[in-house]
């Protein structure tokens, strides 16, 4: 395998999972910033009120982006990983 392959390879497997964390992290960053600011301005200060909320957006979430994240892993994998096994 040529090194040109590999950093391709490991070029795209990076950015997929880059693009396949971004839902996830944006509501996690969402759901952060509005209970910090809820927090803030009712002066109410307890920890679950941070975790549970959170938790459930982070849950539907992923919920709701399963298909993509499937479809994308699994078309990186058939294109471009089993092809390189399969010439090796």
């Amino acid at each position: 395998m040529d090194e040109i392959v590999f950093y391709d390879t490991m070029r795209q497997a990076l950015w997929i999972s880059v693009t396949i964390s971004t839902p996830i992290l944006l509501v996690a960053l969402v759901g952060g910033v509005a209970i910090g600011l809820f927090q803030a301005l009712t002066s109410v200060q307890e920890m679950t009120l941070t975790f549970v909320p959170k938790l459930a957006a982070i849950v539907a979430v992923f919920w709701i982006t399963m298909a993509f994240m499937t479809e994308s892993l699994t078309a990186f994998f058939q294109t471009r990983i089993i092809p390189l096994i399969a010439s090796v």
